[in-house]
């Protein structure tokens, strides 16, 4: 155990008195050693959670954590930072209620301000397939004992009393939906709290270091980690690469079941606040939340007609995006923009994600995270509990690789993605499968 800081009101003071000056770093830079019990490439928030709950739940501190950049520097810091369990399928709902149930403990565990604010979610629906939907992924989450309920327009007006007036709509509000318990985080803090907790249990944290090669010995299993800051002896490699995992994945000789597509997101200047829930609306293609600096945070749809790795944005996505925003919020159509950015998003070939070993031993993978912020906390335990064991955890059982194997698929209606894509693209898997690789 490496000593840390304890954060607190007192040491707040202690702080001011002496003008900031004794605070010690968050996290070390230790040099690489020769050899660790695991190495985990990607450090961002799955990466450094992994590594967090091996040294916390399985006494595995002789760990690793491989970054190109620094800490945090891919979608871990490129995100909305929305938070929630309101998702269609049995499977889903109990792995993201167990990512939102850590959430609302994660301060207390890491001592560090995350910034959670459980404001809702408050989904603004303007047709009858989305009250169909919603209505459904309401009974389904009653089955499993999440709460999720559905709204009348009155009340949808009530809780965003800045939406359009009812006669300056042209596709009224005809109801709405909430999770009471979602809400938002600070991204920045989830990844610098699980380093600070990773670092405090011994984990090395390498930044700047990029994985070259990934060796096997004779019997194929994994023997070591080639890096730009020298060769590392392991038995276990676990990725956490976000959209660079195919790539790396393809260093062991391994396909995975991939694509990444454009997703933006966009700022706008600080404004007195209007709103104190999560907005989304499904039929629009839009979502925002009111930051706790006055900035609008502003979420569209993904580019459905280019499969890149680009983190620049495009102009049609913009305009898409800001209509939406002005059907709802007329009022806001004279705010500017601040900022955008843009990310290229991991999605998995059916919606969901993969949290699995490999046909490699001592290989593991997980990747496929549409929306992955949510699920970090849940994602890196769970994570954590298959690199330890070498077995999936129970809420982990259908996230294996082989579903893409057996045609076993798990389409999520419940994520960002349009569910007419993941349709089309099981489809062609089913007539694909005789020749995929993923996991032979």
């Amino acid at each position: 155990m490496v000593s840390k800081q304890r954060y607190s009101i007192f040491s707040l003071i202690g702080g001011a008195v002496r003008h900031h000056r004794n605070w010690k770093k968050a996290w070390r830079s230790p040099p690489l050693k020769s050899d660790y019990d695991v190495v985990i490439i990607g450090g961002g928030g799955h990466g450094l959670a992994t590594a967090y709950y091996l040294a916390k739940n399985h006494g595995i501190s002789r760990v690793a954590v491989i970054e190109k950049h620094w800490i945090g520097g891919g979608n871990s810091g490129r995100n909305t930072a929305v938070i929630r369990s309101n998702y269609l399928r049995s499977t889903s709902i109990r792995f993201f209620e167990q990512s939102l149930k850590l959430y609302e403990q994660l301060g207390r565990d890491l001592n560090f301000n995350i910034m959670f604010s459980q404001r809702s979610e408050v989904d603004v629906l303007l047709t009858n397939a989305s009250i169909r939907n919603m209505r459904r992924r309401a009974l389904n989450m009653a089955v499993e004992g999440v709460e999720f309920n559905m709204l009348s327009a009155d009340e949808v007006r009530q809780r965003i009393p800045a939406l359009a007036p009812m006669r300056d709509c042209r596709l009224p509000i005809l109801g709405g939906s909430v999770q009471e318990r979602a809400g938002i985080a600070r991204h920045d803090a989830i990844v610098w709290g699980y380093a600070r907790g990773a670092d405090e249990r011994g984990v090395d944290i390498i930044q700047n270091a990029d994985a070259l090669a990934i060796q096997r010995n004779l019997n194929g299993e994994i023997a070591g980690l080639e890096t730009s800051r020298g060769s590392i002896k392991t038995k276990k490699i676990a990725i956490a690469a976000g959209c660079d995992n195919a790539a790396v994945a393809g260093l062991a000789g391994l396909d995975l079941p991939l694509q990444t597509f454009n997703l933006q997101a966009f700022v706008s200047e600080p404004i007195k606040p209007v709103l104190d829930v999560v907005v989304n609306c499904p039929d629009l293609g839009v979502y925002l939340s009111h930051s706790d600096k006055g900035e609008l945070v502003i979420g569209g749809a993904t580019d459905p007609q280019q499969i890149s790795f680009r983190k620049g944005g495009k102009i049609h996505i913009l305009e898409d995006t800001v209509a939406g925003l002005l059907e709802l919020f007329p009022s806001f159509r004279q705010l500017k923009m601040l900022r955008q950015w843009s990310g290229a998003l991991e999605f998995a070939q059916d919606g969901s994600p993969i949290i699995s070993k490999t046909s490699i031993p001592g290989f593991y993978v997980s990747a496929g995270w549409w929306g992955g912020f949510k699920a970090i906390p849940a994602g890196g335990m769970n994570y954590a509990h298959l690199i330890a064991r070498n077995e999936p955890h129970e809420l982990a059982v259908p996230y294996q690789l082989d579903r893409f194997l057996s045609l076993d698929f798990l389409p999520e209606g419940g994520t960002t993605v349009p569910i007419h894509w993941v349709t089309f693209i099981c489809s062609e898997l089913f007539y694909a499968a005789g020749s995929m690789s993923v996991v032979r």
